[in-house]
């Protein structure tokens, strides 16, 4: 491989997830993409029996005692970096050698910005606070800055009641989509899902009475019309000067649950629009660091609506991977060792499929093909090469992750058994809905415009 990169390796990486998630090929992703430069990995991950935890290229990794007080982050990471300081360079005289910590999920992320202080100089981070991240990654707060911004943002209402809930539901347009401003709180193995869509006033009502239960806010939200080619992403990282060097669009072709849900597949694709929107974000808000965004074409408008924006790598960011192996992790470990971030050289066209949620979305939509498109590969006229296509689960210089199907087959069955109970439960205690519409209030909470 061509060195454009040059690493410092004798500063490990440390990644952080505390969600419970056995299946995040993000994590994998980042374990490898490191790995692979001889970076030295380690993990703080659900289990050390995650399909994650077999990698070759994770040195070790440390099971996370699930919902911590970032206080209990910080003496975690202290305590870990000592033994990495052992097993890595025998013992360790010098207990302020730093490590790279990378959150992979957004309660970490918000949990080492308000710790930086106190983990610096021993941990590298980005430049953020926990206040700057709440802006993007709370989903309320998201709406007020897109609103205040001017960045198109789907209709978005904060009901304080149920009632309240249901007269906006109504006026919005069932059906709508159903989202927890801060989903990081929410329970594990209550059912609830960060975003749903909900298709009847019954429906707005059971889930707003369980406000208490979720933690945080309920945000009811105009659904914006799915389909071929209007899904998008953009992955960046933002150096400490404010640059994005490393930064790129990509077209969902596929995801699960089919036209709501997580990349199944996706394509490298070029898009301008979506290209200059987050650019002017970052810079408008001084952001730091690695970030996913979604963003829906809006069909009757050709206005980007911004879904979400994630202070973290997104799952997907390898296909977003140069061919000298550039991303946004690479990105971030250079810059924050002090070494030159090159040039990120765009390979439009290349896919990046999940193969068990791709499954999933063939199995329900065999139908759903991508159209052609910029950076497709197809319609030219012109013999072309195949380009290139990662997959999560499956390396050939890294094959123990990828039989996980047993697990993932597993973990279906208890998922489709939870889902059927919470089904009769809720159909035993649900009220016989009201042949009267509720009567829409005036929309003071609206965050933003049609």
């Amino acid at each position: 491989m061509p060195r454009r990169q040059s690493f410092d390796t004798s500063v490990p990486t440390v990644l952080v997830r505390l969600d419970r998630n056995p299946f995040h090929h993000g994590t994998l992703g980042a374990a490898r993409s490191l790995g692979r430069a001889g970076i030295p990995v380690h993990a703080v991950i659900e289990s050390g029996t995650s399909p994650v935890a077999r990698s070759r290229y994770l040195r070790s990794a440390r099971a996370s005692p699930g919902p911590v007080s970032t206080a209990e982050l910080v003496t975690l990471l202290h305590r870990y970096a000592d033994e990495i300081g052992s097993t890595d360079d025998g013992p360790s005289d010098t207990p302020s050698a730093p490590l790279l910590v990378l959150p992979l999920d957004d309660v970490s992320a918000l949990g080492l910005a308000r710790r930086r202080a106190e983990l610096s100089p021993r941990f590298l981070l980005p430049e953020q606070t926990e206040e700057q991240l709440l802006r993007v990654a709370d989903k309320a707060a998201l709406a007020e800055t897109c609103a205040s911004l001017g960045l198109p943002h789907p209709r978005t209402e904060l009901p304080t009641g149920t009632d309240e809930a249901a007269a906006m539901a109504w006026s919005i347009g069932l059906p709508v989509v159903a989202k927890w401003s801060r989903p990081w709180l929410l329970p594990a193995g209550g059912g609830l899902r960060s975003t749903s869509i909900v298709r009847s006033l019954a429906e707005v009502r059971e889930l707003y009475a369980r406000t208490p239960e979720a933690g945080s806010r309920l945000l009811l939200q105009e659904l914006l019309p799915s389909g071929r080619d209007l899904d998008w992403f953009f992955h960046g990282y933002v150096d400490a000067d404010g640059g994005c060097t490393t930064g790129a669009t990509g077209r969902k072709e596929r995801s699960w649950p089919d036209g709501a849900g997580l990349t199944a597949v996706g394509r490298w694709t070029a898009n301008p629009a979506v290209d200059r929107t987050a650019r002017d974000l970052f810079r408008a808000l001084g952001y730091r660091g690695v970030c996913d965004l979604d963003f829906r074409l809006n069909p009757a408008t050709g206005a980007y609506h911004l879904l979400d924006f994630n202070p973290r790598p997104g799952a997907q960011f390898r296909l977003f991977a140069d061919p000298d192996g550039l991303d946004v992790v690479r990105a971030l470990h250079l810059d924050l060792t002090g070494c030159r971030v090159p040039p990120h050289a765009p390979v439009h066209g290349r896919r990046f499929v999940v193969e068990n949620y791709a499954a999933l979305s063939y199995l329900t939509a065999p139908r759903r093909d991508p159209a052609d498109g910029p950076g497709s590969g197809h319609g030219t006229g012109e013999a072309e090469e195949p380009l290139p296509t990662e997959y999560a689960w499956c390396a050939a210089d890294d094959p123990a992750p990828a039989p996980m199907g047993l697990a993932w087959c597993g973990h279906l069955l208890r998922r489709a058994v939870a889902s059927a109970r919470r089904y009769l439960t809720s159909r035993r205690a649900r009220p016989a809905p009201s042949a009267r519409a509720p009567r829409a209030r005036s929309s003071s909470r609206q965050l933003t415009p049609r």
